[in-house]
């Protein structure tokens, strides 16, 4: 059976490797958005590489941005170690990030206003040798 859990917050997470990537029925004020790490990120959160997460459509009364969504993954996903994964509002230098296949700097970074179904991948480029 297929375990997901809410934080209160209104958030859903359920990793995907638990369903198939699918998630039951959901209100129209929710966003389904796929978060897949890569180069090691894994690690940190709980070792799964992918996730399936339902977010609200706005947040303070403005569209979810990705600005949220970070915030709420080193609050709430983070297995471990959360500075190696955020730096202040954002993500660390040398972790690439990308929106629906694209580079996040083409998107807006931060300010990027989630849409559902949007996938959103975080690979870190930094590695031991």
């Amino acid at each position: 059976m297929a375990s997901s859990s809410s934080n209160g917050l209104d958030y859903t997470v359920t990793p995907a490797a638990d369903n198939g990537g699918a998630l039951a029925a959901r209100s129209a004020d929710e966003l389904e958005i796929k978060l897949e790490f890569g180069g090691g990120l894994h690690l940190l959160f709980s070792s799964t590489p992918k996730h399936t997460v339902r977010l609200p459509r706005t947040t303070g009364g403005a569209p979810t941005t990705v600005r949220a969504l970070v915030a709420w993954m080193k609050a709430e996903l983070v297995s471990e170690r959360e500075e190696m994964f955020g730096e202040g509002e954002g993500v660390r230098p040398g972790i690439l990030v990308l929106i629906n296949d694209a580079d996040w700097e083409l998107e807006g970074e931060l300010e990027y206003e989630l849409q559902d179904g949007d996938e959103i991948v975080f690979i870190s480029t930094l590695h031991g040798g």
